[in-house]
């Protein structure tokens, strides 16, 4: 890791890693997505998935575990909970309803994402928000009955979004944030922050993960 830069985003200051040059050998891991058969995993990605073998995962969760007591206050790190080779291939036309609106990957205040960036070419990166009625840029336990509310009101009242991949403002969200994918790059953020891929047309959604958006993803929790 030869740079880490730490962003305090939007009114919350939750913190963010941006992490160049994370991986020492950034190519034997697109060449081990690349040998793997990846398949949709669950409703909310908008392509397809491999889990990522659970040694290399225990070894990137030890890689940023001084990063994540320094930055975080979480010590000892949190396991490794999931980890995934991902790809995005979904056409905007194709999104479900799901896919069009930011998200958080779960409540819990030890929950730990790790997106790294693993193609060439135009990477897009990834967004953050904040949903207008209510200022939330992260959801806690507390705040979830609140969240749901607001948005199934929202959603009752502007409908949702069309078909595509979010940019910039919405009318339920603002967009406090915006950090740019580049290869070997990882984001360091805490789980139950606001966020979703940004994709701009000039992002490939190739099924081939030598040519397409490949990430790979390690969420950190204490199952």
């Amino acid at each position: 890791m030869k740079t880490v830069s730490v962003h305090h985003q939007g009114h919350e200051r939750r913190p963010l890693l941006v992490i160049d040059d994370f991986w020492p050998d950034p190519d034997m891991l697109r060449e081990d997505a690349a040998a793997l058969r990846m398949a949709p995993i669950g409703p909310h990605y908008p392509g397809v998935r491999a889990e990522v073998p659970a040694r290399l995962a225990e070894t990137m969760r030890r890689k940023i575990a001084p990063l994540l007591s320094e930055h975080f206050g979480l010590d000892p790190a949190p396991g490794v909970s999931e980890a995934y080779y991902s790809l995005v291939t979904t056409p905007p036309a194709a999104l479900a309803p799901i896919q069009r609106l930011p998200h958080f990957d779960r409540v819990e205040p030890r929950r730990i994402a790790v997106l790294l960036f693993l193609g060439h070419g135009a990477q897009g990166g990834t967004a953050f928000y904040r949903q207008r009625e209510t200022g939330f840029e992260s959801v806690s336990a507390d705040r979830l009955a609140r969240f749901t509310a607001t948005l199934e009101d929202g959603v009752r009242l502007q409908g949702m979004p069309e078909p595509s991949y979010i940019s910039g403002d919405t009318p339920l969200y603002e967009q406090i944030a915006l950090q740019p994918g580049a290869y070997n790059r990882a984001l360091v953020y805490p789980g139950n922050t606001l966020h979703c891929a940004y994709l701009p047309p000039e992002v490939a959604l190739s099924a081939d993960p030598l040519a397409g958006r490949l990430t790979l993803n390690l969420f950190l929790f204490d199952d």
